[in-house]
C-alpha cells in the first residue's frame, strides 16, 4: 500500500489492473485503516480516472455475490448520492412508481453514508426485508415487480471498509462506485450523479456495455433531476441539457423537495407521496425521474414516460407494488 500511496501524492494515477487490485487488497482487509483513509482521501482532492474507475468497478464485480435477473430485463435506478443536498428519497420512490408502470425493477441501494437517510434506512424502516437469496428475489420481482439487492448482502468484502466510511461520513469514490456495481447486472440503468465529471466517466464506461442508460445531473448539483434548474442527460445516442419547461413541468424552489430530518420523518414522507397525497412539487420530481427510467427502458420519449409514470401513482399501481412487496417480506 505504501507504494501505491507514494505514486499517488506523486501525482500519477494508477492503471485498471492496478486500481483492481489495490481494491481487492483492501477489501479482504489487508491493510490498516490509517492506509485505506489515506487512499479515500486522496480522491477527495484530485478526479478519479475512467481507468480508476474500471478497475475499482472489476473488484467490487469479482468479489460481490452475482445475481442473474437476466430473464425480467431488469432496470435499476440508482444515483450516487453526495450532492449534499438532502432531499427525499425520490429515486427509491421513483423505483416503486416504474415498477407500478410493469418495468422489473432490480434497486440496488445501501444505508445512508453521506446522507442522513439512504434508500435501505427508509424501506427497512417501512417493513421492507433484504435478502440475496436467489428465489426470494425472483419472487418478489414476479409478483411486485421490484426487488430489493441491499448492497452489504452481495458485497460481504466491503465490511472492512464500511466503518471507515461511516467514521468519514463524506462521500467517497466508493458513491461513485454504488450503481456500477449492481450484482444483477441489470440490461437497463437510470444513475443520478453529483457532478458534471461524473457524467462523463460514466458515460465513457457505459458506452462500452450492452445496457440502455441515462445520466442525470442537473446543474445545480443534484444527483437527479430536481426541476429546480436545468438538468444534463446523456443516454446512449444523445446528450442534451433539459429545462423544467421540455417536460411541461414548472421549476421548483430546493425546499420544496427537502427530505426529513430523520428516518421516521423520511418513512411518512416517502408515504404519503406513494399514497397520493405528496405535494405538487413532490409529485413531479418523481414523476420526471420515474418518467425517464421508463422512457430509458422502454425506448419511449420522455413525456410519454412521465405519462405512464403519473397514471402508476394515481391508479395506485406504485403503492400496490411496495405493498406487495412488504407482504412478501413477512
Amino acid at each position: 500500500m505504501k507504494d501505491i500511496l507514494n505514486k499517488l501524492f506523486a501525482h500519477k494515477t494508477l492503471n485498471r489492473e492496478e486500481a483492481k487490485n489495490i481494491l481487492l487488497e483492501i477489501s479482504s482487509g489487508t491493510h490498516n485503516h490509517s492506509h485505506v483513509t489515506s487512499f479515500l482521501t486522496v480522491y477527495m482532492i484530485r478526479n478519479i480516472t475512467v481507468e480508476e474507475l474500471e478497475g475499482f468497478r472489476d473488484a467490487l464485480i469479482e468479489l460481490c455475490i452475482s445475481i442473474d435477473l437476466k430473464k425480467y430485463n431488469t432496470i435499476d435506478l440508482c444515483g450516487t448520492g453526495g450532492d449534499n443536498k438532502d432531499t427525499f428519497n425520490i429515486s427509491t420512490l421513483s423505483a416503486f412508481i416504474t415498477a407500478g408502470a410493469g418495468i422489473k425493477v432490480a434497486k440496488h441501494g445501501n444505508y445512508g453514508v453521506s446522507s442522513s437517510c439512504g434508500s435501505s434506512n427508509v424501506l427497512e424502516n417501512l417493513g421492507i426485508r433484504f435478502s440475496n437469496d436467489q428465489s426470494f428475489i425472483e419472487n418478489c420481482i414476479e409478483k411486485s415487480g421490484i426487488c430489493i439487492l441491499h448492497a452489504p448482502l452481495f458485497h460481504p468484502a466491503m465490511k472492512h471498509v464500511a466503518p471507515i466510511r461511516r467514521e468519514l461520513g463524506l462521500k467517497t469514490f466508493f458513491n461513485m462506485l454504488g450503481p456500477l456495481v449492481n450484482p444483477s447486472t441489470p440490461n437497463n440503468q437510470m444513475v443520478g450523479v453529483y457532478s458534471l465529471e461524473l457524467a462523463r466517466l460514466y458515460s465513457y464506461v457505459f458506452q462500452k456495455s450492452n445496457k440502455n442508460f441515462s445520466i442525470i445531473h442537473s446543474l445545480d448539483g443534484y444527483d437527479e433531476v430536481s426541476l429546480t434548474g436545468n438538468v444534463k442527460i446523456i443516454s446512449n445516442n444523445s446528450e442534451k441539457i433539459f429545462e423544467p419547461s421540455d417536460f411541461d413541468l414548472n421549476i421548483l424552489k430546493p425546499k420544496s423537495i427537502v427530505g426529513g430530518n430523520s428516518i421516521s420523518e423520511s418513512a411518512k414522507i416517502f408515504m404519503n407521496i406513494l399514497n397520493n397525497k405528496g405535494s405538487s412539487s413532490q409529485n413531479n420530481v418523481v414523476l420526471v425521474n420515474s418518467g425517464i427510467a421508463i422512457s430509458t427502458a422502454q425506448n419511449i420519449s420522455i413525456r410519454d414516460g412521465i405519462e405512464k409514470a403519473r397514471e402508476s401513482l394515481k391508479s395506485g399501481k406504485a403503492l400496490n407494488a411496495f405493498k406487495t412487496l412488504k407482504k412478501l417480506s413477512k
